[in-house]
């Protein structure tokens, strides 16, 4: 699914050029087939997708990569064969791909964040890569990805084979993986209320960040003061390794104590079903299914719906 020379192409001359090696042979392992009971059928998938000439159009919501097949139809069925697909709006090759999230809406809030024109972009938990198109298409010069579920690397590979362009690369690999390392913007999203230590999460990107440069942080909240941080006892929305959502109070606390500067909070809203959702691409239960039938103020677990926020920082 990548290629060493693709990780040559993309890492060449950016903060990761000396661990080009490590990275490749990192990924090799990754993606070693006995990993996952899918890669096999998904490499499969992958080498059977149709030859098209190359093209980008990325100052769109839909991200389209490719030229338009002759028989879309074929391809349709092709492309579901990597589903569920989460991240997008995509056209692959002239389909269109209906992802659960409306992703370009997280992206309106998230472009003006950061100065994105000429710039090497890390992005922590980058599901299939959806993000870096934009920030492609916003400027920037290069971003790596880093997400060790094999699946989305999968469709990143899809992405790849049609656009031919390596400026944006997924690598199957989690930042514990990564070395010290100094790049102008770090971007995680949706990834802190994962993590056990939250605090050590939040300085590990710090120290992923060359001196000044600038953190874009998105991640569950709630509503409350300095002191308020929900600790779900068992699932949220269904989800089981959710750990802790701090108020965003909370949160400029924890990044001032880890000596984080200039901390904003850019955006703050409740997400909503329209915005993710069950779709043909990915038509498993969504958020809709997540919420308290009578009162969607609730989780099914009777937790507080939903809210996002994006906090932005510098080192």
């Amino acid at each position: 699914m990548i290629e060493p020379a693709h990780i040559d192409e993309a890492l060449r001359d950016g903060p990761l050029a000396k661990w080009r090696q490590d990275a490749r042979r990192l990924s090799s392992a990754a993606l070693a087939t006995e990993r996952h009971g899918n890669l096999a059928d998904w490499k499969a998938t992958l080498d059977a997708l149709p030859e098209t000439g190359s093209y980008c159009r990325l100052d769109h919501p839909i991200v389209h990569l490719g030229q338009d097949v002759v028989d879309s139809t074929a391809l349709d069925r092709q492309l579901k064969l990597l589903s569920p697909w989460r991240k997008g709006p995509w056209s692959l090759g002239g389909v269109t791909i209906d992802t659960e999230w409306r992703s370009d809406w997280k992206w309106n809030r998230i472009a003006g964040a950061a100065s994105w024109n000429g710039a090497d972009v890390l992005d922590i938990g980058c599901g299939n890569g959806y993000f870096g198109w934009r920030m492609l298409g916003a400027g920037a010069r290069r971003v790596v990805g880093v997400d060790p579920t094999l699946l989305f690397v999968a469709q990143s590979a899809a992405c790849h084979h049609f656009a031919n362009d390596y400026r944006n690369i997924v690598l199957p690999l989690s930042f514990e993986d990564l070395p010290t390392c100094e790049f102008p913007i770090v971007v995680s999203m949706g990834v802190l209320y994962h993590r056990k230590s939250p605090m050590e999460f939040l300085s590990a990107l710090r120290s992923m960040l060359a001196p000044g440069g600038t953190l874009i942080l998105e991640t569950l909240v709630v509503s409350g003061n300095e002191t308020t941080c929900l600790v779900p006892a068992g699932r949220y929305a269904q989800m089981r390794n959710v750990w802790f959502l701090p108020s965003t109070k909370m949160l400029r606390t924890w990044l001032h104590k880890l000596k984080f500067t200039e901390i904003v909070v850019h955006h703050e809203g409740v997400t909503h079903a329209v915005e993710q959702r069950s779709t043909a691409w990915m038509p498993f239960h969504s958020l809709s299914h997540f919420l308290d039938t009578d009162d969607a103020r609730w989780t099914i677990e009777g937790h507080p719906a939903p809210l996002r926020a994006v906090i932005v920082a510098k080192r």
